[in-house]
C-alpha cells in the first residue's frame, strides 16, 4: 500500500479500540485511499464502513471490485446494510445487485425504502448489458415555459441529489425530453430569459435497450458528460454519466482482451477467481485450438509422400506456418480494436479486405525474399540444400506470400463475419486464426512445392 502511514495508523487504533478516533481519522482521509485500505485488510472491511460517515462509505464502496463489496456486505450488521444500499446512487446499487444470486437480491431489496425499491426493481427490469442497467433517475428537469430564474432556483433547491447538475433538461408535461443545455447556457444570460427561447430540438439521447458498448462509442462522438435516455415515447427515463461509460468501457476493453488471447471472459480479478473455475474458463479454448491444430497433422499425412521424397521440405514448415498465423493474429487484433473504438463497422468490409490484400502482399514478399536470401546464403556457408537451392528458396519465397496474404485475410475477415451473423468479434482471438492459418498455411506450402519442383525433387 501506497499510504503507509494510513495502514499503520488504522492497525493502531484497531487494536487499541479506540473508535471515537478511528472515526474521525478515517472521514479526513481520500475516498481513494479508504479503498485501498480495504483492499489491503478485507477482514477488518466491517469495521471501515463501519466507523465511516455513510455518505464516505457509499462512496468507498461503490469503487470497490465486486469480490470486495460481497465480502463488506457479509461483514456488516442486517441495519448497516440497509444503510449502505439506501445511500447508493441506483445505478451503483443495481450493478452490484445484477452480479449476487437472486435469492440474495431479494433479501436486500427488502431492506430498500419504498421509492429506492421501486427504482432499483425498475432498474433490474431491463435487459442485461442494456443502457437501462446503468442509468441514473437523479437529474435536473425543468420545463420550457420556465425562466432561468426559475431553473437556477429549482436548481439549488433539487441539485444536490442530482447525479450532475452540468447538463439540465427540459420536458414536457408528459415527460417527454425537449432538450438539453449546459448549466452555463442558463448562467451566461438574462435571468428572465425563458427557457423556450433558448431551445433549439437539437440533442442526443439513449434507448433505455441500447446496447452499452454501442453507448460507450455515442459518448466518444459526441463529447459529453451525460446523455439522457428515453423509452420508445420519447419520455425521459434517466441519465447515464461519463464515470459509467469508462467503467464499462475499461470492463469491455478487459473482457477483449481475455478473449483475443484465447479464454473465456474473467468475470472477477485474475487472483481472486478459483483455480477450477479459471481452468474451465481457459481449457475450453484449448480443447477447441488442439483440435484444430490436429488436422495440421492430418494435412502432413496427406503430402506424406512428397516430404519423404524432399525431406528438406519439412525443415521450413515450422517458418511458414509461423508467418501465416503470426500476420493473422496481427491483422486480427488491429481489426477487433477498430471495431472497438467505432473506426470500422461490417459496412467497411471492402475497404479493410482492399488494404490488407495491398498489405499482405507487401509483407508477404518482406518475408519471402528475407526466406529466400536465408536459403542461399545458408547453402553456401552452412549446409547444403542440394543441386535445387533456388527452386527450394523460390518455393519458400513465394509460400511465404501466399501463406502471409491469406493470414491477413483471415484475421481482418473473421471478426467482421462474427460481427455481421450476431456474435462476438473478440471471439476470433488470435490463438484461433493462427489455428486455422497453420492448417491453410500447410496446403498453400506443398501445392506450391508441387508446382516449383515436380520433376527434380518431387
Amino acid at each position: 500500500m501506497e499510504n503507509e502511514a494510513l495502514l499503520e495508523r488504522f492497525r493502531t487504533l484497531v487494536k487499541e479500540k479506540n473508535y471515537r478516533e478511528l472515526s474521525v481519522y478515517l472521514d479526513d482521509q481520500l475516498i481513494t485511499d479508504i479503498a485501498e485500505l480495504i483492499h489491503e485488510e478485507p477482514d477488518d472491511a466491517g469495521i471501515i464502513i463501519n466507523n465511516l460517515s455513510i455518505s464516505r462509505a457509499a462512496a468507498a464502496f461503490r469503487i470497490l471490485d465486486f469480490p470486495l463489496q460481497e465480502d463488506v456486505i457479509k461483514a456488516l450488521t442486517p441495519s448497516k446494510v440497509a444503510e449502505l444500499m439506501n445511500e447508493l446512487p441506483a445505478d451503483d446499487r443495481t450493478a452490484f445487485l445484477e452480479e449476487l444470486p437472486s435469492e440474495v437480491v431479494k433479501e436486500l431489496i427488502k431492506l430498500l425504502d419504498p421509492e429506492e425499491r421501486r427504482i432499483t426493481l425498475s432498474l433490474l427490469g431491463y435487459k442485461e448489458n442494456s443502457v437501462g442497467r446503468i442509468m441514473t433517475p437523479d437529474y435536473i428537469a425543468v420545463r420550457e415555459e420556465w425562466t432561468v430564474k426559475q431553473v437556477l432556483n429549482f436548481i439549488r433547491e433539487y441539485g444536490k441529489d442530482s447525479e450532475t447538475i452540468d447538463v439540465i433538461y427540459v420536458i414536457d408535461e408528459k415527460g417527454i425530453l425537449l432538450d438539453d443545455f449546459r448549466i452555463r447556457e442558463f448562467l451566461l444570460v438574462s435571468p428572465d430569459t425563458v427557457v423556450h427561447t433558448l431551445m433549439d430540438d437539437r440533442f442526443v439521447s439513449l434507448h433505455a435497450s441500447d446496447d452499452q458498448e454501442e453507448a460507450i462509442q455515442v459518448f466518444r462522438m459526441e463529447n459529453r458528460v451525460a446523455l439522457p435516455v428515453v423509452d420508445d415515447n420519447g419520455i425521459l427515463l434517466g441519465i447515464v454519466t461519463i464515470d459509467d461509460m469508462l467503467w464499462i468501457a475499461n470492463e469491455e476493453h478487459t473482457e477483449d482482451i481475455q478473449k483475443i488471447g484465447g479464454t473465456e471472459a474473467l468475470d472477477e480479478p485474475y487472483l481472486d477467481m478459483p483455480l477450477l473455475k479459471l481452468v474451465k474458463k481457459r481449457v475450453g479454448w484449448l480443447v477447441v485450438l488442439f483440435i484444430g491444430e490436429m488436422l495440421t497433422a492430418t494435412a502432413m499425412g496427406f503430402f506424406e509422400d512428397e516430404i519423404a521424397k524432399a525431406v528438406v521440405l519439412a525443415l521450413f514448415i515450422p517458418l511458414i506456418i509461423s508467418s501465416g498465423g503470426n500476420s493473422g493474429s496481427q491483422a486480427s487484433t488491429l481489426i477487433i480494436q477498430a471495431m472497438a473504438l467505432g473506426e470500422i463497422t461490417v459496412a467497411d468490409w471492402w475497404r479493410v479486405m482492399r488494404r490488407e490484400i495491398i498489405s499482405g502482399i507487401l509483407l508477404g514478399s518482406v518475408l519471402g525474399s528475407i526466406g529466400f536470401i536465408r536459403i542461399l546464403i545458408w547453402s553456401s556457408f552452412f549446409h547444403s540444400y542440394g543441386d535445387h537451392t533456388i527452386l527450394i528458396g523460390a518455393t519458400v519465397g513465394v509460400t511465404l506470400i501466399g501463406v502471409v496474404l491469406w493470414g491477413t485475410l483471415s484475421g481482418s475477415m473473421l471478426p467482421l463475419i462474427l460481427k455481421k451473423i450476431g456474435a462476438d468479434p473478440a471471439t476470433s482471438s488470435a490463438p484461433f486464426v493462427a489455428t486455422l492459418v497453420d492448417v491453410t498455411g500447410l496446403l498453400i506450402y506443398f501445392t506450391v512445392a508441387y508446382s516449383f519442383l515436380k520433376g527434380t525433387l518431387l
